[in-house]
């Protein structure tokens, strides 16, 4: 994956539930200023995770592109890895 950009993925409305196209992402709380440490997460074969620093769940939508999220502005655009 170190062609690849890694999606980073956030909380800002406080959602229960953010669905994303991606099994290895980064978490990053809530938009900068007020992220938490960007910590990668990957789901391995399960469905869904839950980021250790904020407590986000995470849920993975086959249907969705690996770096779409929904609800859409959870996926933190124009990110490098």
């Amino acid at each position: 994956m170190a062609d690849q950009i890694v999606p980073h993925f956030h909380n800002e409305p406080g959602v229960a539930v953010v669905h994303i196209g991606a099994r290895e992402f980064k978490c990053i709380g809530a938009k900068p200023p007020h992220d938490h440490p960007h910590v990668f997460l990957d789901m391995g074969e399960d469905d869904e995770i839950t980021c250790p620093y904020c407590s986000t769940l995470y849920r993975h939508d086959p249907t969705l592109a690996a770096g779409a999220a929904r609800p859409a502005g959870c996926a933190l655009a124009d990110r490098a890895a």
